[in-house]
């Protein structure tokens, strides 16, 4: 499958979840037997751990299709880059999808500043240069977008795996921003 071709494909399924018309393939024991062997997904989705956002339903998957590394606000941290670099280098996945969404609360907490404790002060410490990119009036909803295009350039300066395969053109990498509210996913430019 090329990569114009698992765009294609995430968008599909994309738009069959928004249609409320899930085909529901690839979920059954016959595929999870098919997958003892090893794991061959075509995409990656570096997905906020929000429960309302789910990548495999969002892009209506089946079981060994998406790679999927969540974690608030779908920063670009040490442990998530080196999970999708795995799945680059040993996997053959051809794109990486960075999606932010509607209303984070991890955008919202990193707006709102304060002290939230050591670690979650660490992971917003990643939202900052969205937050810096933005104007002083931008919404909750632009800086999610803002960040979700900023995380998606730092996979390319932070790890030389992924940045080498887009290079070779064999990885792309693309900003999405789901929409709570339709369960539409917009691609980014």
């Amino acid at each position: 499958m090329t990569i114009e071709d698992t765009l294609q494909r995430l968008e599909t399924g994309n738009a069959r979840f928004v249609e409320d018309k899930l085909d529901g393939q690839l979920q059954d024991s016959s595929r999870r037997s098919s997958l003892t062997g090893g794991q061959e997904p075509y995409a990656i989705v570096l997905s906020c751990a929000d429960s309302r956002v789910v990548p495999e339903l969002a892009f209506d998957t089946g079981l060994g299709e998406l790679f999927v590394v969540r974690v608030a606000g779908n920063v670009a941290n040490n442990s998530s880059i080196a999970s999708m670099e795995y799945a680059v280098a040993h996997c053959g996945s051809k794109v990486i999808v960075v999606m932010g969404h509607q209303s984070c609360g991890a955008v919202t907490a990193a707006k709102a500043g304060g002290d939230n404790g050591h670690n979650l002060n660490h992971l917003l410490s990643h939202i900052t240069p969205a937050l810096a990119a933005a104007d002083s009036d931008a919404s909750i909803n632009d800086i999610v977008k803002i960040n979700a295009k900023l995380t998606a350039q730092e996979l390319l300066n932070r790890s030389s795996i992924i940045g080498d395969a887009v290079k070779a053109g064999t990885v792309k990498v693309v900003p999405a921003y789901y929409n709570l509210d339709s369960g539409k996913v917009d691609f980014l430019a």
